[in-house]
């Protein structure tokens, strides 16, 4: 067999419903690079009285989105997808916003909570779709990402009371 040929994909999805499913992926691993660096930025850069909290707190999470985007990207490949991988892709799929200038430490846990949420709102949306298109297995995957977010959103949501 030729090294450019592509094996076919038989796993009870059409062509038409991986492709959808697929796309859902890249959108969500662009927004959780996004969410990533940011976390990461914040995690250097926090300053103030809970510097040591917050610069721990910061640390773990940009950990569990490392491991996502991971675990994304090789979901979108175990589709026979390709996997967005440039930050022009991931700027151009990304539903997030960057964060512009530097921000106060209780401003950081603000905007994160803020992007988590979003993040889990777009999920209950994609883990649908994916249910939709018959994917019960990225439905699920994409269902474990969302409470993955709910948590990280209840810790940062305890650090703002």
């Amino acid at each position: 067999m030729s090294k450019n040929k592509t094996l076919s994909i038989h796993i009870g999805l059409s062509d038409k419903q991986r492709t959808a499913v697929i796309e859902i992926l890249n959108l969500t691993l662009a927004d959780t690079v996004l969410l990533y660096l940011k976390t990461r930025n914040f995690h250097w850069n926090v300053e103030g009285s809970q510097f040591t909290q917050l610069h721990q707190l910061f640390e773990q999470q940009y950990e569990q989105l490392d491991e996502a985007m991971d675990e994304i990207a090789e979901r979108a490949r175990a589709l026979q997808g390709r996997a967005a991988g440039s930050m022009a892709e991931f700027s151009r799929l990304a539903r997030l916003k960057e964060t512009k200038g530097q921000l106060s430490a209780s401003a950081m846990l603000e905007e994160l909570l803020a992007d988590h949420e979003s993040i889990i709102r777009q999920l209950r949306k994609d883990s649908s779709a994916a249910g939709e298109c018959g994917d019960a297995g990225s439905e699920d995957f994409l269902v474990g990402l969302l409470q993955t977010h709910e948590k990280m959103a209840w810790m940062l949501r305890s650090h703002l009371r």
